[in-house]
């Protein structure tokens, strides 16, 4: 008798957690993905600002010990009722006639976890010529180009007016991962870069913008204004209240300022659905804000609104799902817990009982929020009674935890021993 046959969708943080925890021995299992690596997303901004080797940012979903088979491909739709999930190889720029050969896939059960892709609000200009953070190669770009920009401005050729321009880095979006990004840069721009490129390295600044009135929204008011604070004290711009029209090769336009001039422009201002989520018309979907698959508490995926019904053995998870009436945030944090419920079900029951929920509803462990601030300085949020707190050990407390995302107790260990020797001797960040 063949085991039953597990497709997930997506190798993000939910889709990889079940790829490693799942039962080889009870199922067959195929991952889908268009990324034959799964990126360690807190850890991306760390990566491209030299703390660390780009490949202790990533794990490859191909693996001696993970028992899965993967594809390198998009899933572009789904026939829920015949149990059908319709695919496209993902290899950009191939002209092969085999990557472009679509193919089918039969399931027993289906869990969709496609993430998000980055949200330009429809800005014109951004897609072509803002760079993201959302993979190693992410990272990888950013460091490149900044490195570009600064062997480019230390030119005798270059004009002190064209150093201020090209040195110019602009953040848009003062969430979390804007804000990190922003602390990491400017903590290598600070310490690094000055004992590199000294006559140069002066003229670097950074600017984050976002169109609320405050960054770091999600933290309590004393927080994020403490955040305001030790930014604009580094010299770093933040500008609120902004809305960016338009962007083009070598500026964006801020509406009520104009043209301002940028050398890199980093674009995090948060996500939209993927095109198999938007095109998805037989399954519950929420109606404002970002667009996630409805489940209900056992993460099994709802029929369309005319329906009370779900749709049998197909589960969903991650920033592209939302349990209807109990919504949460789409963090790595909620993905590992989601995905941690659905592997013990899944690894705890039997066939004949797999088809009826599980005893206990998905319950969320609410955890505090933690952010780099930059200069050894950090925020994390107050829980219950207790308040949120500032300082070198939130700094610490964020450090430990971009430790403790990797799963791979070597990549830990390598990370600890690297930042150790940057302690001591500095980062090598030219040589990698």
């Amino acid at each position: 008798m063949s085991k039953p046959h597990i497709i997930i969708v997506g190798s993000g943080w939910a889709g990889f957690y079940l790829a490693d925890y799942l039962s080889p021995t009870l199922y067959t299992i195929t991952i889908i993905s268009p990324r034959r690596t799964s990126a360690y997303t807190p850890l991306l901004a760390s990566a491209a600002c030299g703390l660390f080797n780009f490949y202790l940012a990533e794990e490859p979903i191909r693996s001696k010990s993970r028992k899965c088979r993967f594809l390198k491909a998009t899933v572009t739709s789904i026939s829920f009722p015949s149990k059908t999930v319709h695919c496209a190889p993902a290899f950009d720029n191939d002209t092969d006639p085999i990557t472009n050969q679509n193919f089918d896939l039969q399931y027993d059960y289906l869990i969709l976890a496609p993430g998000c892709v980055p949200n330009t609000f429809g800005t014109p200009g951004v897609i072509e010529n803002a760079l993201f953070m959302k993979n190693v190669s992410d990272a990888m770009a950013t460091r490149k180009l900044l490195f570009d920009l600064l062997e480019k401005a230390s030119l005798p050729t270059c004009p002190p007016d064209r150093k201020k321009e090209l040195l110019h880095i602009a953040v848009v979006g003062g969430g979390p991962t804007g804000v990190e990004i922003t602390a990491e840069l400017d903590d290598l721009a600070h310490r690094e870069l000055r004992d590199l490129y000294p006559d140069v390295a002066p003229y670097l600044h950074i600017s984050i913008y976002d169109v609320a009135p405050h960054i770091l929204g999600n933290y309590e008011r004393k927080l994020h204004e403490y955040a305001n604070e030790r930014l604009v004290s580094r010299h770093v711009a933040v500008e609120t209240n902004t809305r960016i029209e338009k962007v083009d090769r070598d500026a964006l336009f801020v509406k009520g300022k104009g043209r301002v001039p940028y050398g890199m422009l980093m674009w995090v201002t948060g996500n939209k659905a993927t095109a198999l989520v938007t095109g998805m018309q037989e399954v519950r979907k929420s109606e404002k804000g970002l667009v996630r698959v409805l489940t209900d508490t056992h993460l099994r995926v709802l029929k369309s609104r005319d329906s009370d019904e779900v749709w049998d053995n197909v589960f969903a998870l991650g920033d592209a799902a939302d349990i209807e009436g109990n919504s949460l945030p789409t963090t790595a944090e909620v993905a590992v817990q989601k995905a941690k419920y659905l592997v013990n079900f899944f690894n705890s029951r039997s066939e004949m009982s797999l088809n009826v929920p599980a005893s206990m509803p998905f319950m969320y462990a609410e955890k505090q929020l933690v952010s780099y601030i930059g200069s050894r300085d950090g925020i994390i949020a107050g829980r219950g009674d207790r308040e949120g707190w500032t300082g070198r050990s939130a700094w610490l407390a964020w450090r430990s935890g971009s430790v403790m995302w990797t799963r791979s107790w070597r990549n830990r260990i390598v990370i600890l021993l690297t930042w150790m020797l940057n302690w001591v001797f500095g980062k090598e960040i030219a040589k990698m």
